[in-house]
């Protein structure tokens, strides 16, 4: 069986081909950068259908095979930003329509966790999902992916991102935040935030403009901000780890790519005994195939849409899907 997944949330559209033994046949994408600023959601969708038939063609040609071979197209239904899911949905149901392919609607974040579990070999892991749109700490219970603990404003990639742009960094922020983080000698008091087993990172990335204004050193808060941000975001996972006893810990998203950030979890994961998991940085950041592959595995037990139902949700969170395959 081969499944075409369609992605677009964001600032990527992506294609991935994958068949029902989990080989990635194709996984290629175009990713938008606004000249200034963050994403602006109608652009990325400008960007989107400008680029779709060319990333649509690669794919193709990458895996070897023509439409008329897809079995089943797979599609981000959300969560996301709605002009870039709607364009995402376009494509995807133009194609199912036109070549009678069966479709599916996909959950990206739980794409996220099944791509992370299928080539990290990972079983039933505590996952971190940390990117510019999403932070939240998900585990596998009863039937459904539960959601353990989650950002209640920004997530953390946006704050390091808006911190970058606000003091001058080039886009993307994240990696020139980290960059310069290697370079801070001083920790600089900033809000530490964890309400529960939920986190808070508007009042941090606010005192850490602050902070850059009166005239604090640029280097020393990269380090704080990373410093604080990651903290936090370690401690609620140790808590999920400690609640649900699995000993596996997983690392997902565009921010996984930090470094820091990996070393903070592996020894945390290390002194609870648990295994720890990054998925390569091509599956980590948002990719057709991770839609592709969670496509595989809902429609192969038993989960089947129409066209009618293929409606986006942007706030689609990952506890309101049941999981048959686990």
């Amino acid at each position: 069986m081969l499944c075409l997944g369609i992605e677009g949330t964001a600032h990527t559209f992506g294609v991935g081909i994958v068949n029902s033994k989990g080989k990635i046949l194709a996984n290629t994408s175009r990713v938008y950068t606004p000249p200034k600023g963050g994403i602006h959601p109608r652009e990325a969708a400008q960007f989107h259908t400008a680029n779709a038939r060319a990333v649509l063609s690669d794919a193709l040609k990458t895996a070897g095979v023509d439409i008329e071979n897809i079995d089943l197209i797979a599609f981000s239904l959300g969560p996301g930003l709605g002009p870039c899911l709607r364009t995402a949905a376009t494509a995807a149901r133009a194609l199912a329509a036109f070549h009678d392919i069966p479709i599916l609607g996909i959950n990206h974040c739980i794409a996220h966790v099944e791509i992370g579990r299928l080539v990290a070999r990972a079983k039933d892991p505590v996952t971190l999902y940390v990117s510019g749109g999403n932070t939240q700490v998900i585990a596998f219970d009863a039937g459904r992916y539960r959601v353990f603990g989650e950002t209640l404003d920004i997530p953390v990639g946006n704050c390091l991102d808006v911190f970058a742009r606000e003091v001058g960094l080039p886009h993307p922020g994240g990696p020139n935040v980290e960059r310069l983080a290697r370079e801070g000698k001083r920790y600089v008091l900033l809000p530490y935030v964890v309400k529960g087993m939920d986190l808070s990172f508007s009042g941090l990335m606010t005192e850490t403009v602050r902070k850059h204004r009166a005239g604090a050193d640029v280097r020393d808060l990269c380090y704080s901000l990373q410093e604080t941000a990651f903290a936090a975001l370690v401690e609620v996972t140790e808590r999920a780890v400690a609640h649900t006893e699995k000993r596996e810990v997983m690392l997902t998203g565009g921010v996984a790519a930090n470094k820091r950030l990996r070393e903070m979890l592996k020894l945390m994961a290390k002194e609870h005994h648990a295994k720890f998991f990054v998925p390569p940085m091509e599956l980590c950041a948002d990719n057709g195939a991770m839609i592709g592959w969670t496509g595989i595995l809902a429609y192969t037990h038993g989960v089947r849409q129409n066209l009618e139902d293929t409606v986006v949700n942007q706030r689609w969170r990952v506890d309101e899907v049941s999981i048959p395959w686990r």
